[in-house]
């Protein structure tokens, strides 16, 4: 294969894997978009993966998705049954940066938005929640915070939007 061949055939994958990724994220922002009203800043999961990035990481998810994976010391606050007083009574400084996920950034909105009623002026949600942060290969844990490859897909209809990693449904 000659060295133009092999660019040409290299530009053509890059462009397909690029329009794949793009028409992914794109679909994700409509998915975003039809159930969020985006009351709560977005923060990506390359922002939150910078090395400075300071923030306390709550889980609004249920436990059994939070027992088989979880981003490292996030703390589980739940969504069917949260409680504001957990929050506030171990977060006093309402400055602090926290940010809040699911699955997809759709549960933690809601989350987000009773922290904010509550005075958290620093409250972001993370975008496309703890399956696109396993989409770009970082690392998840286990209850016993341990690296795992499982993620709990909340249900089979939502697993669709967890590219990588093992798909736990219950």
């Amino acid at each position: 294969m000659s060295f133009r061949t092999y660019v040409t055939n290299l530009s053509l994958i890059l462009c397909i894997f690029g329009s794949s990724i793009s028409y992914a994220q794109g679909n994700l922002s409509q998915l975003l978009k039809k159930y969020n009203t985006e009351s709560i800043p977005y923060i990506t999961v390359q922002e939150l993966a910078l090395p400075n990035e300071d923030a306390i990481l709550l889980d609004a998810r249920e436990s059994k998705e939070y027992n088989t994976s979880h981003l490292e010391n996030a703390i589980y606050v739940g969504y069917d049954f949260f409680d504001i007083n957990v929050v506030t009574e171990n977060i006093t400084d309402k400055s602090t940066k926290i940010v809040v996920y699911c699955s997809l950034g759709i549960r933690s909105e809601d989350v987000a938005e009773q922290l904010k009623k509550e005075g958290y002026t620093n409250v972001y949600n993370l975008f496309g929640g703890i399956f696109e942060w396993k989409n770009n290969d970082f690392t998840v844990f286990d209850n016993n915070n341990e690296p795992t490859e499982d993620v709990h897909t909340f249900s089979k209809e939502w697993s669709q939007w967890l590219l990588k990693g093992n798909k736990i449904y219950d």
